[in-house]
């Protein structure tokens, strides 16, 4: 059976292996992430195609703009009817605060359930060295926690951090806030060009709400024993 925290990431940009990938893990996946090369490419239909598989849609465009433009986007998207729809934390409170305001006015024009926001904090492609570079001033795990309170205040769903910031944000924002963690990667995979990863069942212990995992189970010889696989060392925790 699929494991709802578990949003495997079709990080492709074609119809066909969006279909290819779903309907090889059948059942076993009930969650999907749709980012910018996938949307970008095919639009809403990826979106449509999903929810016709009976599936949930995290779409991870980032959004960062002028508030008025970043709620507009926002409630565009709550249209086509994604579950989770990530926002830039560095966009601001008023940007934050405006994207939450329009999920909500279009959720309840359309009569649909509201879309849940998250705050992009850092990049798990980032290193300390790569986020001085940028002029960062706090270390990451400073800034990382600092957006997530900031996110929390403005009425953001949770937020999207690596895993190895997890157990800080659950004491920071409480047991009701969403922690999106990508850059997992289970035992059995490489940890390609993330720099801040962790094991399922780790970010798990630490807080994580939901694991993202693309290629570890994309690209693997058999994607659905992959999934058996991760889901096994997600329920390790209960053991």
């Amino acid at each position: 059976m699929a494991d709802d925290r578990l949003i495997v990431a079709l990080d492709v940009s074609t119809m066909d292996e969006v279909k290819a990938i779903v309907t090889s893990l059948g059942d076993a996946v009930s969650f999907y992430k749709v980012g910018m090369e996938l949307f970008y490419a095919e639009g809403e239909k990826t979106i449509r195609y999903l929810q016709e598989q009976g599936k949930h849609v995290f779409l991870d465009l980032k959004l960062h703009d002028i508030p008025n433009t970043v709620a507009h986007g926002v409630s565009s998207l709550t249209y086509v009817g994604a579950n989770l729809i990530t926002i830039h934390g560095q966009g601001g409170p008023v940007m934050m605060k405006a994207a939450v305001q329009a999920a909500r006015e279009s959720a309840e024009k359309l009569g649909v359930e509201r879309p849940k926001l998250l705050a992009i904090t850092v990049l798990t492609s980032f290193d300390e060295e790569a986020w001085t570079a940028t002029g960062g001033q706090l270390p990451i795990s400073d800034q990382v926690i600092r957006l997530a309170r900031l996110a929390k205040e403005c009425g953001m769903d949770g937020v999207v951090c690596s895993a190895l910031e997890a157990k800080m944000i659950r004491q920071a924002c409480g047991e009701d806030f969403l922690i999106v963690t990508p850059g997992i990667r289970p035992s059995f995979a490489t940890t390609d060009d993330q720099k801040r990863i962790a094991t399922p069942a780790s970010a798990l212990q630490d807080g994580a709400s939901r694991l993202v995992i693309g290629r570890p189970i994309t690209q693997a010889a058999e994607p659905r024993e992959a999934v058996r696989l991760i889901i096994e060392e997600m329920e390790s925790l209960s053991k």
